[in-house]
């Protein structure tokens, strides 16, 4: 390129009505040309590497291949050609010189500016220079972008998340090339700025504290397997309850089941409390607990036309004749008479009820006889006696869960008058007009 610009320079002086000119437009027009050659080289290499490269990755099994040429990395590559080509002629204008410039005496120096544009070459290699930083940060953050889908399509992915640590290398890749850039345009030793920086060290810290602090989270989400894509995680204080659809550097995106999207900063999975529900949906089994609250003023002792009755229902039939002649040897045991109604064992029908809870969920289908199973007496309140299911359904889903639980308690809000029971409510304003019209 330099005998280019020579022959125009030489050339361009002949002419006389353009020869005061001849200097810039011979630069301007080797300039031309070597931009041209770039595009040339780039489109060229582009064509032919990216086209066979993607043919091969076409006839391939895998699809590592694939993903490597659709994130662009091969496209990337092809800008190596142009910038080749920047780079070793950007002294087409610069004499060639046995000894540096500085030593040059200054009329040689004068005597060769006429020719020669002895800045240009300067500016032109920092152009080229600053070109294969920006080729060697695409190509990377393309790299890294294939890494991280080629690693998500591993059965590893959904336990061992990466994106996280990809975006930190990332960000070191994008601050040293920054580094690499200004160096370049000042003309500064590289260590030199890199050892500067650590005055500015607290400030750094100040400015990546949430990329530290969530860089420092996700390792500890990833080696305590505490939360991974998919999981079904809740935490109140952020209104966050859904599934997991994104574990970044930063943040934690949760899909709420209302369809909106809640962030949450990665570090505060670690420094505040939230209950994640992969425990449940591993087991199998998805926790009822629910309790139906009893009037107190409905419990009673049962007597032998409600035993009787009882014994009509084949699902506790065996339990209220087995119970009965358990309670009948021991009162005849302790010699106790029917009128001792203290001392007498009997049976209630609030007991009776909750045996037939009992037997009526161990028989159902959907529930679950391998996990917790109660059913039990809650403390007494002012709203009646709380008698709670504590069981597990076999449908985690939660449309069908709920169905299921519905129907459960369905039932047994039907049956509790059987057991001349009532259940426990609150008076209503229809409650209050009855009593008043009564008066």
């Amino acid at each position: 390129m330099r005998t280019v610009y020579k022959f125009l320079l030489d050339y361009l002086r002949e002419l006389e009505w353009i020869s005061f000119f001849a200097k810039p437009i011979a630069a301007l027009a080797c300039i031309i040309l070597i931009v041209l050659a770039a595009r040339v080289a780039h489109f060229v290499t582009r064509k032919i590497l990216v086209q066979i490269v993607s043919r091969i990755a076409r006839r391939t099994k895998t699809t590592w291949d694939d993903i490597l040429v659709k994130n662009k990395v091969f496209k990337g590559v092809a800008h190596l050609a142009p910038a080749f080509i920047l780079y070793f002629t950007h002294n087409f204008a610069y004499p060639v010189l046995h000894q540096p410039l500085s030593e040059l005496d200054a009329s040689v120096v004068e005597a060769l500016s006429t020719d020669y544009y002895l800045s240009l070459a300067g500016i032109l290699l920092k152009l080229s220079q600053v070109y294969f930083t920006l080729i060697i940060v695409f190509v990377t953050n393309a790299f890294l972008n294939a890494v991280l889908e080629i690693y998500n399509t591993t059965e590893y992915s959904h336990h061992r998340p990466i994106k996280g640590y990809l975006q930190l290398v990332k960000i070191f890749v994008f601050f040293m090339a920054t580094i690499l850039i200004i160096a370049v345009l000042l003309e500064k030793d590289v260590t030199g700025l890199i050892a500067g920086l650590g005055a500015m060290a607290a400030v750094l810290l100040l400015i990546f504290k949430d990329t530290i602090l969530g860089f420092v989270a996700s390792i500890q989400l990833s080696a305590n397997d505490m939360v991974k894509i998919g999981d079904w995680i809740e935490m109140k204080s952020r209104g966050a309850d859904g599934t997991v659809i994104d574990i970044t550097l930063n943040t934690v995106k949760v899909q709420n089941w209302d369809k909106t999207i809640s962030t949450i900063p990665t570090y505060s999975l670690v420094a505040e409390s939230f209950n994640n529900w992969k425990g449940m949906e591993e087991s199998g089994g998805r926790r009822i607990k629910r309790a139906v609250n009893i009037d107190m003023a409905s419990i009673k002792f049962c007597d032998t036309d409600m035993l009787n009755r009882f014994e009509k229902f084949e699902i506790i039939r065996d339990y209220v004749k087995e119970k009965e002649r358990e309670i009948t040897e021991y009162n005849q045991n302790k010699h106790l008479s029917e009128e001792d109604v203290i001392s007498r064992r009997r049976q209630t029908n609030v007991g009776i009820f909750r045996k037939y809870l009992e037997v009526y969920l161990h028989n159902h289908p959907m529930i679950r006889q391998d996990l917790t199973f109660l059913v039990r007496q809650l403390h007494p309140t002012s709203k009646g006696l709380p008698i709670e299911i504590y069981v597990f359904c076999k449908d985690i889903v939660w449309a069908n869960y709920e169905s299921i639980q519905s129907d459960i308690f369905d039932h047994v809000l039907a049956v509790v008058p059987e057991f001349e029971l009532k259940v426990f409510q609150e008076p209503t304003g229809a409650d209050i007009s009855r009593a008043v019209s009564k008066l």
